[in-house]
């Protein structure tokens, strides 16, 4: 209603305030017997009982995990005082095998026909010779030589020796590796292989003797394998320190007869890098003289004579010859005692003389 002009304003009253007394709201439907904040005995026991299985469960999972992994360190490394356990060393072990078994068969199908199928030599050097192992033939003059050919060795650029190595040979460099894995292996690491000289299943050793040590009375390897045929053809007799041969002959050409022939001739045959004789005979304190036959077409060989073994000090050297020949060595007399013969060229060639 509004004010009439020239009249008296009516009195307002306030609005009435609305009543602001609290009332209680229920908020929980539920009845109160289920909104009790307090625990029964039961309830206590039974999270008493669900808080120590969990803390079981979790102690048994974290202890199986640290034996397993304890466990499984263990067969990684080995067991603590038992021999060959180690599962890494006998991964090596199984690679090792595995490299020089492919690396003889890359050198039957590649080498075996220059350096022979037990590494002899023929046509091209010995490569089992403990000496040339232990002091010349290491991994990276044999790299070296793969990778260069025959030329990084004397120096010969003519040489029969082709490079293996890629991108110029035929040979990657796992191949190189494994080759040389297998020139170097150890005579007492076998391994499942064919066997050249049948064609059949075989067990096969590497060549190198682990436990070789040099004689005192060993020479350097020569540096070019060719400088063994320039060897002198007589040494010093360990008796009289005078040459013990005649003086030498062109190959295919007898030494000049000895004033005084021995009356004592042993003939020995070198045929398929192999003497035919292993045994011999001569009388003690008598000349004698050595008919000697090459049947090996291209291959060198020698007979040299060295006191106790083979590996012994040299008494005679006979001439080195090449291709199918005979050459006759006069030897001087022999004090009683057991001797050694070889081919210098091929140490692998090896017999006992007897004097006595």
């Amino acid at each position: 209603m509004t004010d009439t002009p020239g009249t008296e304003p009516e009195e307002r009253l306030p609005a009435p305030r609305p009543d602001l007394t609290p009332v209680r709201v229920e908020r929980l439907a539920s009845p109160p017997s289920t909104r009790r904040f307090g625990l029964t005995g039961e309830r206590a026991a039974q999270i008493v009982r669900q808080s120590g299985s969990a803390r079981w469960a979790a102690f048994l999972g974290v202890s199986f995990v640290a034996i397993f992994v304890l466990a499984y360190y263990f067969y990684e490394v080995g067991f603590p005082g038992v021999a060959g356990s180690s599962r890494m060393v006998k991964a090596q072990q199984d690679q090792v095998v595995t490299n020089v078994s492919r690396g003889y068969a890359l050198f039957q199908a590649n080498c075996a026909r220059c350096h022979g199928a037990q590494g002899q030599g023929g046509i091209g050097p010995v490569l089992n010779d403990q000496m040339k192992l232990l002091a010349h033939l290491n991994r990276q003059y044999l790299r070296n030589v793969l990778t260069a050919g025959g030329r990084y060795v004397c120096g010969d650029a003519n040489s029969l020796m082709p490079v293996w190595a890629q991108p110029v040979g035929p040979l990657n460099y796992q191949q190189i590796d494994d080759l040389i894995a297998w020139l170097r292996a150890p005579n007492d690491l076998t391994f499942e292989g064919i066997d050249p000289s049948t064609g059949q299943p075989a067990q096969i050793s590497g060549w190198r003797d682990p436990n070789f040590v040099a004689p005192p009375s060993a020479t350097p390897v020569p540096a070019c394998w060719k400088d063994a045929f320039a060897a002198p053809s007589a040494a010093p007799s360990a008796s009289t320190g005078v040459p013990s041969a005649a003086p030498s002959a062109s190959p295919g050409e007898s030494p000049a007869a000895s004033a005084a022939p021995a009356a004592t001739v042993i003939k020995i045959v070198a045929q398929n890098i192999a003497f035919d004789l292993t045994e011999i005979e001569v009388p003690a304190g008598q000349p004698f003289q050595i008919e000697f036959v090459n049947n090996d077409a291209g291959i060198p060989h020698n007979v040299a004579i060295a006191e106790g073994s083979p590996t012994g000090k040299v008494v005679f050297q006979g001439d080195i010859v090449t291709g199918v020949t005979t050459v006759t060595y006069d030897v001087p007399a022999l004090p009683a005692g057991t001797y050694g013969f070889v081919c210098q060229v091929h140490p692998n060639m090896t017999g006992t003389l007897t004097a006595k």
